[in-house]
């Protein structure tokens, strides 16, 4: 064979080695891929399908959309977030592949493994998708905020075993395993319209038996003070030291409160521990600087009633010893801790092994215990006043 003709056909076999190889994954070839009249105009269709607001998400591009599918972004009304968690970007692109290169794979099917896989999330959206169809946009609205708070609870717990949510609008707290699925549900007392209880996105850090009350500063000036003022054994009635800054106990009456103001106020009040604590015997600390907690009650027959929008902003708990388990993922309470407390007994923290994400949201539907669609009034206002 000549020269020429062993050299012509090297060259065919680089040409058609080099055709039939696949081009290389790059982001620019991604996000092309993506773009594709076609293809962009799907993943719109998809978005909003299920209650995104696809005007807002695109300004992110294409693989904006995919990430809101996923995980969403922050629901309004939340005053503190521990950390804001970086979604899982691999799964996104990886996602975002399978789009892109077919392999006789339906989109909807890829998009969907994208969303969250809780069971309340599936419901709320086929509720969903029914209100559009009857064309009932308002209620459409609102259950897609809860769609999105659910696909923000998936981001932020990514690989946490259990997390909690507590809903203030329908004033209850859900338990969640790491799938979604639910495994605890109690009625909660939450924060009086005059001291809302804030959206919080963190997580439990500990659980304290048998805790004391630090009084608020606010509570104290604002509504104890002038009790004292009017009743010299008011702080003894209610198991009240005074604690200075020192963190030394100082002797109630041998202060003039009637001097006493919010600008020379240099104490706190300490409720002694036990039934008569406002604490109950239980509190669930988590991370946040608005002094919010999760607790047990002395006033456990408020629970009955369907107005518990009661307290001063923290989550008074109708099962805390439920909770307290559900929490640490062993047995630490018996359910009857509450109904058998041990006189005399100081505080005990248990740390907890692991974070649980705990989510405060301000939910306007939901499904309740029954597998019902539930929408829950505005109790806060915080909705009219966003008008």
């Amino acid at each position: 064979m000549k020269p020429i003709i062993r050299y012509t056909l090297f060259s065919l076999s680089i040409f058609i080695f080099n055709s039939c190889r696949k081009p290389e994954r790059t982001e620019e070839l991604l996000l092309e891929k993506l773009q594709d009249k076609k293809t962009y105009a799907t993943l719109l269709s998809y978005s909003h399908a299920i209650g995104i607001d696809t005007a807002r998400a695109a300004k992110k591009g294409p693989l904006g959309l995919l990430e809101e599918i996923s995980y969403g972004h922050k629901p309004r009304y939340i005053r503190y977030t521990a950390k804001v968690l970086l979604p899982d970007s691999a799964r996104i692109r990886e996602a975002a592949w399978d789009v892109v290169e077919g392999k006789n794979k339906n989109i909807d099917d890829i998009l969907a493994r994208l969303e969250p896989s809780f069971p309340v999330y599936s419901q709320l959206k086929s509720h969903y998708a029914r209100f559009i169809k009857n064309g009932q946009a308002d209620s459409a609205a609102i259950i897609a905020e809860s769609l999105n708070a659910y696909r923000w609870m998936n981001r932020q717990a990514q690989g946490a075993e259990r997390m909690v949510l507590v809903n203030t609008r329908g004033a209850y707290l859900k338990g969640f395993d790491s799938t979604g699925a639910q495994k605890l549900s109690m009625r909660v007392i939450v924060g009086k319209s005059d001291s809302p209880t804030p959206g919080i996105d963190t997580y439990a850090t500990n659980i304290i038996m048998y805790p004391y009350w630090n009084v608020p500063t606010n509570i104290a000036l604002r509504e104890m003070l002038p009790k004292i003022r009017e009743d010299e054994d008011y702080l003894e009635d209610n198991g009240m030291a005074v604690i200075d800054t020192k963190g030394d106990s100082v002797d109630a009456r041998s202060i003039n409160w009637d001097e006493i103001s919010e600008d020379n106020f240099q104490y706190r009040f300490r409720q002694d521990n036990g039934e008569d604590n406002s604490l109950g015997l239980m509190k669930v600390n988590i991370k946040n600087p608005l002094a919010i907690y999760l607790h047990d009650t002395n006033v456990r027959t408020l629970f009955v009633s369907d107005q518990r929008w009661r307290s001063h902003g923290c989550v008074r708990l109708q099962s805390p010893a439920q909770l307290a388990n559900f929490l640490a993922g062993e047995h630490l309470l018996d359910d009857d801790f509450i109904n058998e407390p041990v006189t005399n007994q100081k505080p005990k923290s248990d740390k907890l092994k692991q974070k649980v994400p705990v989510f405060i949201l301000y939910l306007g539907a939901d499904i309740n215990d029954a597998g019902q669609l539930v929408f829950f009034n505005d109790v806060y206002g915080w909705e009219r006043k966003s008008v």
